[in-house]
């Protein structure tokens, strides 16, 4: 990426490092540290407790390229004008989409009892499959014998007609270089597979923080002295969505947003792996989420009742004021007027009153010039420049053959090129009036193999935000792994 820096600039990058690098001598490497309470690393008894803590991150510096990367693979070229079947409009038949997923998939999560018949756990948790259950029978023999306390954490998760998806299983309510999950999964040859994690193998690259609910909700910059901008952001729109709708006190209390967070490294992007709204005196956990990977198509968050919650990500690429107009037909713009020579008789014949109309593929948010733009997922620059009636447009390309439309845009973030990946929630331009535009607005337009989808309509049901079979054990094993110790 070539960027033009004054002297000035360079020498204050050069300080700026200077001060990184000396910074770095004065943190300690992080050890084979553990998940727990970071109010309890605090206080005496963290001192008399062995389990290993997990290293708190207090302020990470906000760099401006935090969620963008050059692509070691850019086969994209400097022309503007890339591919002309991206600004193909296919009018024909608006796409409803195919959930390829589990529409009725839910989750259900406690901590059993210990008895004597701990092998039938699957039907005392409400698993009716006799197959299933003679498979756990056979495999648990050993993983029962670690066991430690006097009951046994489990996340279930169940589709249609209460079809067994998925079973995660803990060897106690406890995170600790001892903690291991077991989590039984259908395989696609009709028998059952299981697999074993290990939380002082998975918990290396993680960090937990507390922040106060209140900061999150009315304060980021307070939650910037602790985050990535980008997951700034991401945190404030996953809170917005499991925000408890039963109660508007929370924020008055001394609530608080437990995170586990992966501040990722050259190859990897900094990610948020769980959340939870939490009350530190009791340690009850009002709501809570967690992202789950996924290979082929951007990955996304869940609730630990297996509630989806990636569709407002989707639909949420500003700070707007209003939708001012959606997907649907509009009015075309005609001339109803008509030259006449002079010295001729107008004419007698009657003017057509049938009006023509267009279709509008696509969601215009209505905000003021200059208001920030974001991108909604993860994906690649597939076009950067002006585009006729769009103006000024940018498109994302995301795995899954999706494309994001951000139209009519006054400017681009400067450092953004063709070929560049782009982490949710980088800010990758600002609202404007480009283009064939009446006022100051985003146009906003997500395509899924070349067609137009609109994501608010109701019976639109993406695998972007459904939960897809042989998924739900990402998540089972995640809501045991990285959640606050679920208790009998």
């Amino acid at each position: 990426m070539k960027i033009n820096i004054s002297r000035e600039s360079l020498f204050f990058r050069i300080a700026i490092t200077a001060i990184g690098i000396a910074l770095i001598g004065l943190i300690q490497p992080p050890s084979l540290s553990l998940i727990s309470s970071a109010k309890a690393q605090g206080t005496q008894a963290s001192k008399a407790n062995k389990t290993p803590q997990v290293k708190q991150k207090t302020n990470i510096p906000n760099s401006k390229q935090a969620g963008l990367r050059d692509s070691s693979t850019n086969k994209f070229s400097n022309n503007m004008s890339l591919n002309p079947e991206l600004f193909k409009r296919k009018d024909e038949g608006q796409f409803s989409g195919n959930a390829l997923g589990n529409l009725d998939y839910r989750v259900q999560h406690g901590c059993i009892r210990r008895s004597f018949n701990e092998d039938h756990l699957p039907a005392n948790i409400g698993i009716e499959d006799r197959q299933f259950s003679e498979f756990f029978k056979a495999q648990t023999k050993r993983f029962f014998d670690n066991m430690r306390g006097d009951c046994i954490p489990y996340a279930l998760a169940l589709g249609s007609r209460n079809r067994f998806d998925s079973l995660s299983i803990m060897n106690g309510a406890f995170h600790d270089a001892k903690t291991e999950i077991w989590t039984f999964t259908p395989s696609a040859a009709g028998s059952f597979l299981v697999q074993q994690d290990y939380l002082r193998d998975e918990a290396k690259r993680f960090t937990e923080l507390e922040i106060p609910l209140r900061d999150v909700l009315y304060d980021p910059r307070k939650v910037g002295d602790k985050l990535p901008v980008e997951l700034v952001w991401e945190l404030n729109s996953v809170i917005k969505q499991i925000y408890p709708e039963d109660t508007t006190t929370l924020e008055n209390t001394n609530s608080v947003v437990r995170m586990i967070v992966d501040f990722g490294d050259k190859e990897r992007w900094a990610q948020i792996w769980a959340v939870e709204i939490i009350d530190p005196a009791s340690t009850e956990v009002f709501s809570s989420a967690f992202w789950v990977e996924r290979g082929d198509i951007p990955g996304g968050f869940f609730t630990s009742t297996g509630e989806a919650i990636e569709r407002a990500f989707w639909t949420n690429p500003l700070s707007y004021r209003r939708i001012s107009r959606g997907v649907g037909s509009v009015r075309a713009s005609t001339s109803s007027k008509k030259v006449v020579k002079q010295g001729s008789a107008p004419s007698t014949a009657p003017a057509s009153s049938k009006q023509k109309y267009r279709t509008h593929m696509g969601i215009d948010y209505a905000a003021p010039s200059g208001t920030p733009v974001f991108s909604v997922a993860t994906g690649k620059v597939a076009h950067l420049g002006y585009s006729g009636a769009f103006g000024n447009l940018i498109i994302l390309e995301h795995p899954g053959n999706y494309h994001t439309y951000y139209a009519h845009l006054s400017s681009y973030n400067v450092e953004l090129e063709l070929g560049n990946e782009v982490r949710r929630g980088f800010e990758i331009g600002s609202v404007g009036s480009t283009g064939r535009s009446t006022g100051p607005h985003l146009h906003f337009e997500l395509r899924k193999d070349g067609v137009y989808v609109d994501p608010y309509a109701p019976r639109t049901q993406l695998d972007l935000w459904s939960m897809r079979d042989n998924e739900s054990g990402l998540l089972t094993k995640e809501i045991l792994l990285l959640g606050s110790p679920i208790k009998n």
